[in-house]
C-alpha cells in the first residue's frame, strides 16, 4: 500500500543520534546509574534503593491517573514516542507500559499530578526489565527517585517525599537507561492528599447506567454525568477494566455468547465514589463482529497524516463494509506486530474503541492491516508464525478488530503465513475476517507466495483485493500483456485469480480513490464499475471479455477512505452503490 507521502515519524527520527551503549560491560552501566543518582543528590542503597526522607503514606485515593494503563497512554507522556501499551506482560488488569530507550533517549514516561503543599506522599510502581527508574520531580523540596538494575519478573519500586510550602503539582515518572532493552511498568500508586480545594468532596455515585450496542466482543455503556467528577472507572464482573473522562465507554475483548455484569464509579482528586448499580449484558453469538455482505466495499483508514483528510473511524463513509486500519508495525519480537494510534491524529484510545464498536453495530467490519509499502513484518518460521498469531489476536481483543489484512509488500513465506493465519483462526473463531492486498506481480502465478497462501487458506479467506496500481504492464489470463489504467487491465488480471482457484467471492478490485492516492494506476470510478459489470454480468467490457461471468465477485477496495474524503467522496459515492447493486 502506498505510504510514499507519509511524513517522518518520531520513531524513525529517534533511531538516529547517539550510539547506543549496548555493548558496554555491566560494570559500566552500574557506574553510569550511580553517577546519575549522585547528580540528583541521592545515595544508592545496595541494588535498587535510594536514601529519602521517611514519610507516612496517606489513606487518600490514588492520585495517579490511568495508573494501570487500561486506557492506553491517556494522561502519560513518553519522550521520543518511546512508549506503548501492551497486553503482556502485565502486573494487573489488561495493560502495561512498554517503553524502549533508543540512542540518546532513555524512554522517560511521566505525568503531572496535583498535590497539596507541606504534605507527605509515597510513590510506588511495579516494573520489569533492566535499569528502571521511578521518581518524582518538582516536589519543592528534595526530588526523589529509586531504581533497580535487574527485575526479571515484576518488582515493586517505592519512594517517598514531602512537598514544599508552595508546591501544588509534582511530576511522577519512570525511565530506562541508554542502550538497554525495553522495560515494562504497571500499577503506579501515588498516596497522599489530593490537590485543589482541600475540602473537595468525593463525587457521588453515578446513576442511569445502561447498555447500548452489543456485539459478540463488545458492550457499549453510558451513564449520567456526576457533578464534581473528573473521570470514571468501569468495572466488569467486579474488576476495573477501563478509565474514561466522559460518561460513556465501550468494553471490548469479550467472549461471544457470554453474560457480563458492569458497574461504574466517579473519581476526582479527593477519591472514588461507591460503585453504581449493576447492569448485565450478554454478548452476541458467533465471532467478533458482523458477517461481510455478499458484495462488499473495502477502504483503508490511515493512522497517519500524509496530506489526505484526517479522519476518525466514525468519519469513514457509510458505503464501506470493511474498514482496514493501516497499519500495524513490527516489533523487536520476530513475527509479532503492535498497533498504536498516531499522536498526530489527536485521537484517544477510548474513543477509537468506541468508534470501532459503533461501526460494528452498524454492520461493518473493522480489521487491522499489517504491512504497507514500508512495513517489514517477517513470518518465516514456526516461532514467528506463533508470535504473529498471538500479537494480532491480542490487538483484536484489545481494540475489538474483526480480523486482519495482509499487505506485506516485501514478500511472504506461504508455509508459515498459512500456519500463522490458521492459528489466528483457531483463536478468533469462524467469523474472523481475513483479507489480502497483494501487488499485481504477486498474483501472476499460483506458484507465487501470496497466491499459494490464499489457496492454502481458501476455507477461511474472505477476499483478496489486489492492488491494480503502482504497477507495470502485466499478463492477463489470455496470455496477452495489458497496461494499467484500463478496464482490460482490471478484468484480464482478475481472471487469473478467478480461474486459478479462488472463489469469485474471494476476488476484489483494488484501486486508488484519487490521483493523489497512488503514484500511478488511478482510473475513474466508472471504469471500476465497468470492470465489475464485465466480470459479473459480461457487460461493460473492453477488448478482453472473460469466457464466463462471475456474478459472485466480492466487490472493490480503495486506498484510502482519507483520500476519498479529500476528493469529496467521489469514489465511494459512485462505486459503493454499484457494488451493493451487483447480482
Amino acid at each position: 500500500m502506498d505510504r510514499t507521502r507519509r511524513t517522518e515519524t518520531p520513531r524513525s527520527r529517534r533511531r538516529s543520534g547517539r550510539t547506543p551503549l549496548r555493548h558496554r560491560p555491566l560494570r559500566v552501566f552500574t557506574a553510569l546509574a550511580a553517577a546519575a543518582l549522585a547528580a540528583t543528590g541521592l545515595t544508592v542503597i545496595g541494588d535498587g534503593g535510594t536514601e529519602a526522607a521517611a514519610a507516612s503514606p496517606s489513606t487518600a485515593a490514588n492520585l495517579a491517573k490511568n495508573p494501570g494503563f487500561e486506557s492506553g497512554l491517556d494522561n502519560w507522556t513518553c519522550s521520543g514516542d518511546s512508549g506503548t501499551v501492551v497486553t503482556s506482560p502485565v502486573h494487573g488488569g489488561t495493560g502495561a507500559l512498554k517503553a524502549a530507550p533508543a540512542g540518546a533517549d532513555n524512554a522517560k514516561c511521566s505525568q503531572t499530578v496535583s498535590v497539596q503543599p507541606n504534605s507527605s506522599y509515597t510513590l510506588s510502581a511495579w516494573v520489569q526489565g533492566s535499569y528502571i527508574y521511578l521518581g518524582a520531580s518538582g516536589t519543592g523540596t528534595t526530588d526523589v527517585s529509586t531504581w533497580t538494575s535487574s527485575a526479571s519478573s515484576w518488582q515493586q519500586l517505592s519512594t517517598s517525599f514531602k512537598t514544599g510550602a508552595a508546591t501544588k503539582t509534582v511530576t511522577i515518572y519512570t525511565h530506562g537507561w541508554y542502550g538497554q532493552p525495553a522495560y515494562f511498568a504497571d500499577d503506579f500508586t501515588l498516596d497522599g492528599p489530593g490537590g485543589g480545594d482541600p475540602g473537595e468532596p468525593v463525587p457521588g455515585t453515578p446513576g442511569g447506567l445502561a447498555t447500548g450496542a452489543v456485539t459478540a466482543s463488545s458492550v457499549a455503556l453510558s451513564w449520567n454525568p456526576v457533578t464534581g467528577a473528573s473521570g470514571y472507572n468501569v468495572y466488569q464482573d467486579g474488576t476495573k477494566v477501563q478509565a474514561t473522562s466522559g460518561a460513556s465507554a465501550v468494553v471490548t475483548g469479550l467472549t461471544p455468547s457470554t453474560s457480563y455484569q458492569f458497574q461504574v464509579t466517579a473519581t476526582n482528586t479527593a477519591g472514588e465514589s461507591p460503585k453504581s448499580a449493576a447492569v448485565s449484558a450478554t454478548t452476541k453469538e458467533g465471532g467478533p463482529g458482523p458477517s461481510v455482505p455478499k458484495h462488499a466495499v473495502t477502504g483503508y483508514w490511515q493512522n497517519f497524516n500524509n496530506g489526505a483528510t484526517v479522519q476518525k473511524i466514525s468519519d469513514v463513509q457509510s458505503q464501506y463494509d470493511i474498514i482496514a486500519v493501516a497499519f500495524a508495525d513490527a516489533t523487536t519480537t520476530p513475527g509479532a506486530v503492535e498497533f498504536r494510534l498516531d499522536p498526530a491524529l489527536n485521537y484517544s484510545e477510548a474513543q477509537f474503541k468506541a468508534d470501532i464498536a459503533a461501526k460494528q453495530a452498524a454492520g461493518k467490519s473493522v480489521i487491522l492491516s499489517v504491512g504497507g509499502e514500508k512495513g517489514t513484518v517477517s513470518v518465516n518460521d514456526a516461532n514467528s508464525a506463533n508470535n504473529f498469531a498471538n500479537s494480532v489476536y491480542a490487538a483484536m481483543q484489545k481494540y475489538g478488530f474483526n480480523g486482519v489484512d495482509i499487505d506485506l509488500e516485501n514478500g511472504l513465506n506461504p508455509t508459515y503465513m498459512t500456519q500463522a493465519l490458521r492459528s489466528l483462526s483457531a483463536k478468533a473463531g469462524p467469523q474472523l475476517v481475513i483479507t489480502m492486498a497483494p501487488q499485481t506481480i504477486d498474483m501472476q502465478s499460483t506458484g507465487g507466495g501470496y497466491f499459494k497462501t490464499a489457496l492454502n487458506i481458501k476455507d477461511i479467506l474472505t477476499v483478496v483485493n489486489m492492488q491494480y496500481y503502482n504497477s507495470g504492464a502485466m499478463n492477463g489470463c489470455d496470455g496477452k500483456v495489458y497496461g494499467q489504467g484500463t478496464v482490460d487491465f482490471l478484468t484480464a488480471l482478475a481472471c487469473i485469480q478467478l480461474e486459478g482457484g479462488l472463489a469469485p467471492s474471494q476476488v476484489g478490485l483494488g484501486l486508488p480513490a484519487s490521483t493523489r492516492g497512488a503514484g500511478s494506476g488511478y482510473v475513474a470510478p466508472s471504469v471500476v464499475n465497468n470492470a465489475l459489470d464485465c466480470l459479473a454480468k459480461g457487460t461493460g467490457c473492453g477488448s478482453f471479455k472473460p469466457a464466463k461471468t462471475y456474478p459472485g465477485i466480492r466487490g472493490a477496495m480503495t486506498w484510502s477512505t482519507n483520500w476519498d474524503a479529500s476528493n469529496g467522496n467521489a469514489w465511494s459515492n459512485a462505486v459503493g452503490p454499484h457494488v451493493h447493486g451487483l447480482p
